[in-house]
């Protein structure tokens, strides 16, 4: 059974691994080199800093993906809206992993007294598509041939959640 917590810093190694697999191998961030745990110990505590959560999913103490929310935008305006990311290990997407990650972060945000969650995601990630859509949120935006990776050129949709 997957069951979903908040990470702890023992965490950050495997969603480091997590983290890397997607940047190598998929178009879900858009980034092309590795990070290294300095990087994700930095990530981590700055989140903690900012008051934002990060969500593990784990099964029989297998890290299976992570969640979190964090700033849309830096400037003071923007306070009330965070972007939101949800990551799933290879072996463990498509199980339905992502969908025990998202309420955590829609009720963080609530609890956070927040009004807007976006999700910027890459134009052709389908299952990340339909997963949001199935919690509620509503493409807002659609940037054509903003990312590059992979030898093409990238679309990002945004989508929103008005909580």
């Amino acid at each position: 059974m997957v069951t979903i917590r908040e990470a702890v810093e023992n965490d950050l190694a495997v969603l480091l691994t997590i983290y890397n697999d997607i940047i190598l191998h998929t178009t879900a961030v858009y980034d092309y080199e590795p990070h290294t745990l300095e990087m994700r110990r930095h990530w981590f505590a700055t989140k903690q800093q900012q008051g934002f959560p990060v969500f593990v999913a784990e099964e029989e103490g297998r890290v299976l993906g992570f969640s979190s929310i964090g700033p849309f935008r830096a400037w003071a305006g923007y306070k009330y809206s965070v972007e939101n990311s949800v990551y799933v290990a290879g072996e463990a997407r498509g199980k339905g992993v992502g969908k025990l990650l998202i309420p955590p972060l829609i009720e963080a945000a609530k609890k956070l007294q927040l009004h807007t969650i976006i999700a910027g995601i890459d134009a052709a990630n389908e299952a990340s598509l339909k997963l949001h859509k199935s919690f509620g949120f509503e493409e807002v935006a659609h940037f054509k041939e903003v990312g590059w990776k992979f030898g093409r050129w990238l679309d990002l949709k945004f989508l929103e959640l008005i909580v």
